[in-house]
């Protein structure tokens, strides 16, 4: 039974699939006291000992009962050696500064304790040699015959240093290409300004129609290398940023104001509001302050992008943005009455590229960048960015930033204060 199940999965199910599949039967399996090497368990273990992704089963207590030839030579540990050890000890983890991963936050741990699967792509994996590997992890419970988890876990490493390597060329050649674009394209902007400014040049109004459409072309395609440098650059960690003791409710509010412009020439309106603090002063309400840790130009550039976007994609009502929190949490939300996302596009809005298809937006241009760049960004200061829509009836971004309070924002501004030089201070 397990035969034809395991070969007919090859056709259409995932390897991940045919994986449980093939442990389910390896962990219910009698032992070779009770029953002689079937064709089953052969077939099992080629698939296993053949496929370049390397397969380890972790029971309840942490311990590795299989290890297949893929683990090991990712790994470094022989097969022999591994089984009967704690994951601890075989798969540790680093981030990419070098630093051992918190216990929690490895996969295994997670898959373990949760009862739920469990990946991570970022961390490295440091070999029985001392070598650090960059490796793809996917760690799941293991299903009992009542489809319940038994306790333990499957996990799937992949070895993916050529895959980074491969990405960095890719970054790096977007990136000089780029900055080497934007220096004629600036020239190009220069000469087409001088062209329509009537002290400089004087053209007839077919000709000024010309130049106005490459003028707007040339700026477009200067957002479109531009945004491809920050994603690039965002990608690789390579991101310049200057983090410092913010205040969100000035940033949103100079942001929401000035978008009041176009937004009013498309007819709409621009609301903006802030959760009041039931603090008073002399029987004023008094606006709370929300302090986060953040570099301002970038948290701007992520605001003013989510706020352009819904007056881009709204034709009419009302764009709303509001400012709230608790004591733990900023939180951020613009609203839209615009066109709304499909259900099926909001799992991969935050994609590189990617950019929602049909025939409300076709006709809006864009370079399916800014949302990566504003996820990578909030990413950067320990937020979280995300999206309710309903198709046809409108968009709400929420963005959540870690709050500080007023003790821990002069903390901050104190620590930063006597670690910079008096020659980098301004006159």
């Amino acid at each position: 039974m397990y035969n034809s199940y395991l070969l007919g999965a090859l056709g259409g199910l995932g390897l991940i699939t045919i994986l449980f599949l093939a442990f389910s039967y390896l962990g219910q399996r009698p032992g070779p006291k009770h029953k002689p090497v079937t064709q089953d368990d052969i077939e099992a273990d080629f698939i296993l000992d053949t496929i370049e992704d390397g397969v380890v089963l972790v029971s309840a207590d942490g311990i590795i009962h299989l290890f297949n030839p893929a683990a090991a030579k990712i790994t470094g540990w022989p097969p022999d050696e591994a089984v009967k050890l704690n994951f601890k000890a075989v798969l540790p983890l680093v981030d990419e500064k070098g630093q051992p991963l918190p216990e929690a936050s490895h996969p295994f741990m997670q898959a373990l304790s949760t009862g739920k699967s469990a990946h991570d792509s970022n961390a490295m994996l440091v070999t029985k040699n001392s070598r650090k590997v960059p490796v793809s992890i996917i760690v799941s419970p293991v299903m009992g015959p009542a489809g319940q988890p038994n306790g333990s876990v499957v996990g799937v490493l992949r070895d993916i240093a050529k895959d980074k390597e491969e990405e960095a060329q890719r970054s790096d050649f977007i990136s000089t290409a780029s900055h080497e674009m934007r220096t004629p394209l600036a020239a190009i902007e220069g000469y087409l300004a001088l062209a329509l400014n009537p002290k400089t040049a004087q053209i007839n109004d077919s000709a000024r129609n010309y130049l106005e459409k490459a003028s707007n072309s040339t700026k477009h395609l200067g957002e479109l290398f531009r945004d491809l440098l920050t994603s690039s650059k965002a990608e690789d960690g390579r991101l310049i940023s200057y983090p410092a003791v913010v205040e969100i409710g000035e940033i949103i509010e100079q942001v929401a104001e000035a978008a009041k412009f176009p937004a009013q020439a498309k007819g709409l309106q621009l609301k903006y509001s802030v959760s009041a603090d039931t603090s008073t002063n002399s029987g004023k309400t008094v606006r709370p302050l929300y302090y986060a840790y953040a570099d301002v130009n970038r948290i701007r550039e992520v605001f003013q992008n989510l706020v352009d976007n819904a007056i881009k994609y709204t034709n009419e009502g009302e764009v709303l943005v509001r400012l709230a929190g608790d004591s733990s949490v900023i939180q951020i939300q613009i609203q839209d009455s615009g066109v709304g996302i499909p259900p099926e596009d909001i799992p991969h809005l935050f994609q590189k590229f990617y950019r929602v298809d049909n025939s409300s937006t076709r006709s809006i241009g864009g370079t399916g960048l800014g949302l990566f760049i504003c996820k990578k960004i909030t990413e950067l200061y320990n937020g979280r960015i995300w999206v309710e829509s309903e198709f046809g009836k409108g968009s709400t971004f929420f963005i959540n930033l870690p709050r500080l309070n007023a003790e821990q924002a002069l903390q901050i501004q104190r620590q930063q204060a006597s670690t910079i030089s008096p020659m980098d201070r301004p006159i």
